[in-house]
């Protein structure tokens, strides 16, 4: 089978794959001691570490769209939850395919592409192996009044392996790769729902983390100047109630289940080697984005919130060529991954998009790439009837967006090696010593230093990056040209002709 598995030409297949709501510092090779990830922790030594890697957004579809376009999600307006990838807009999977790859997507994800869109842009999707484990079949270890079960918690789920949505995910994708027997490359996409909340695993996933061992959140006191949806969000959900073990409880689930999808990511991982495509196959692992997991007393995320928490992505990328154990401290951007993938593929893109290959930066991890990374969030509140409506355990989260849409407000956000700033349209706009205060857990502009003239000056400049950035992004010319002063059938119109 090795043979029949290796592309010919020089055009390496490309693995992406992507869990949602990872945390960077959830993994061991990211500097966490607590975690156990092994197998995330082998694929780095086997590849590229990016230590600063930043999304363009903070919420899932928004995040999975701007990779796959290499748009900002102010771009084209994909800033909803709804507001999906259509047929005439670009996108990374159609890309590849239109340049000869055969292009697969494990799982029923359905928050990156509309209608159709997905089979316009692979040639398989969807699952070979059907979940025997349904949301129905949820076990939640505590009643509804409890401030776990407002924390997301849902604890234990048994003592045998599910085969739950990503189980079968994994599966599918091993199986798909198992059957290929063709020389042309091939692009897989497995894009994983956890550790998205509710926080639950089944054994040995649960039980494996002491709990007395987990890392404790930033605390709420920390947060000085911090923007106003944090207070009303802990509020409504009675955050301030989780005690220390709590809070560890819920930290140690969720690493549980970030065992679990490294555990998923191994098998998948070996699957490539068993069938001899290792050495020809460039392997992306990413997020879209993080989870607060306590930090200032919040659990989840926030369309607005632009804290590092939820923007440091766990981005690691291994294959033919690709450096061992190299660590890249340069800012980069999710959007970058677009261009990345296209030139390993040795094909073009057919769109304007904002991304910047890391393949010169991979060959030398000094080389220029970006001097700021930005980020972004939010709504206008006129927007207020386009807001998502949530249910179940996100009501009040949904509430308070329709109540206060002031709180979830627009919002962009700068970082370069020294600073973060972020510019809030309804809110206080925010300045962090980025290197003095890492978890920007200070608002300079909320203390003393807000009267330094040097602060003011910074704040400036910084700013003006920002109005430079939404100019240059704020849209893009389709490359296909309409045709000026088309034929029109003249005359009156009816439902016959």
């Amino acid at each position: 089978m090795a043979a029949t598995n290796t592309p010919t030409g020089s055009r390496p297949n490309l693995l992406l794959f992507t869990p949602d709501q990872l945390r960077a510092d959830a993994l061991g090779c990211f500097g966490n001691d607590a975690a156990q990830t092994p197998n995330f922790d082998a694929f780095a030594r086997r590849g590229t570490q990016f230590n600063s890697a930043w999304s363009q957004h903070s919420v899932c579809g928004p995040s999975r769209v701007s990779i796959m376009t290499g748009w900002y999600p102010h771009t084209a307006g994909h800033r909803t939850l709804d507001n999906l990838l259509k047929p005439w807009e670009p996108n990374l999977l159609r890309l590849l395919k239109d340049a000869g790859y055969k292009v697969a997507m494990a799982g029923n994800r359905g928050d990156v592409f509309a209608d159709g869109v997905t089979e316009l842009s692979t040639d398989f999707c969807g699952n070979l192996v059907t979940p025997s484990w349904t949301w129905g079949d949820i076990e939640i270890g505590v009643d509804e009044t409890h401030p776990l079960y407002r924390g997301f918690w849902f604890g234990k789920q048994g003592n045998e392996l599910r085969v739950d949505g990503d189980e079968a995910t994994i599966q599918t994708a091993i199986q798909w790769l198992e059957e290929q027997n063709e020389n042309e490359p091939w692009a897989l996409w497995v894009p994983l729902f956890a550790p998205h909340p509710p926080f639950m695993v089944e054994d040995p996933w649960y039980s494996l983390h002491d709990r007395r061992d987990m890392p404790i959140p930033i605390p709420i006191n920390a947060g000085v100047g911090k923007p106003g949806f944090m207070a009303e969000y802990r509020n409504r959900y009675g955050w301030e109630d989780l005690t220390g073990d709590e809070l560890s409880e819920i930290v140690a689930t969720y690493y549980g289940m970030v065992s679990r999808v490294d555990e998923q990511f191994g098998r998948l991982i070996t699957a490539v080697d068993r069938i001899g495509a290792g050495e020809h196959t460039v392997t992306f692992c990413f997020s879209d984005h993080g989870e607060y997991l306590g930090d200032f007393g919040l659990v989840e995320k926030w369309p607005s919130g632009l804290d590092p928490c939820l923007l440091r992505n766990p981005l690691v990328v291994s294959g033919p060529g690709i450096p061992e154990n190299q660590v890249i401290s340069n800012g980069v951007e999710m959007v970058d991954l677009l261009p990345t993938c296209l030139e390993f593929a040795q094909a073009e893109a057919n769109h304007t998009h904002f991304g910047r290959s890391l393949k010169p930066l991979l060959s030398d991890p000094d080389a220029p790439h970006r001097d700021a990374v930005f980020s972004e969030g939010g709504f206008n509140p006129s927007d207020r009837n386009l807001f998502e409506r949530g249910g179940w355990i996100y009501k009040h989260k949904s509430d308070i967006q329709h109540e206060f849409p002031h709180l979830v407000g627009k919002a962009e956000c700068i970082r370069t090696d020294k600073w973060t700033y972020v510019y809030r349209h309804n809110e206080s706009d925010e300045l962090y010593d980025r290197v003095a205060d890492p978890d920007e857990a200070v608002n300079l502009l909320a203390t003393d230093h807000k009267s330094d003239p040097d602060i003011a000056l910074t704040v400036s400049q910084l700013r003006d990056r920002i109005l430079e950035w939404l100019v240059e992004t704020s849209d893009v010319i389709p490359w296909v040209a309409d045709q000026r002063n088309p034929q029109i059938r003249q005359g009156w119109r009816n439902e016959n002709t």
